[in-house]
């Protein structure tokens, strides 16, 4: 990226951070306000389910990433990838399959 690119991206992503955390908090208060319950035996099944499967999703990508690189390095002499975009997208992967397993279960309607 440029020298111009950084500082205007990291300063979007912070304020992308603080407006959903003002959200979260704001519904959050919200929510114990009106009296709703934070969370039933139902949502904590369901997220401790979803947040299983996630990690395991997210620890086999990890592991297909260093078998990628080491096979490809060793046997294709390939050149190494840089850790940093890998770890972002096993972050990605990891969270994206928590959400989507999170919102599967949920429309599912059994555990």
């Amino acid at each position: 990226m440029t020298d111009l690119a950084w500082p205007i991206a990291s300063i979007g992503i912070l304020a992308l951070i603080i407006l959903i955390g003002v959200v979260v908090i704001w519904k959050t208060l919200k929510d114990k306000k009106s009296g709703f319950p934070m969370a039933d035996e139902r949502t904590q099944k369901l997220n401790w389910k979803a947040s299983y499967y996630a990690m395991f999703m997210g620890q086999y990508f990890i592991i297909a990433y260093l078998l990628f690189n080491i096979v490809g390095r060793e046997f294709f002499s390939m050149p190494e990838i840089e850790a940093g975009y890998p770890m972002i997208a096993a972050l990605l992967v990891s969270s994206s399959s928590f959400l989507v397993l999170r919102w599967h279960f949920g429309r599912k309607g059994e555990l």
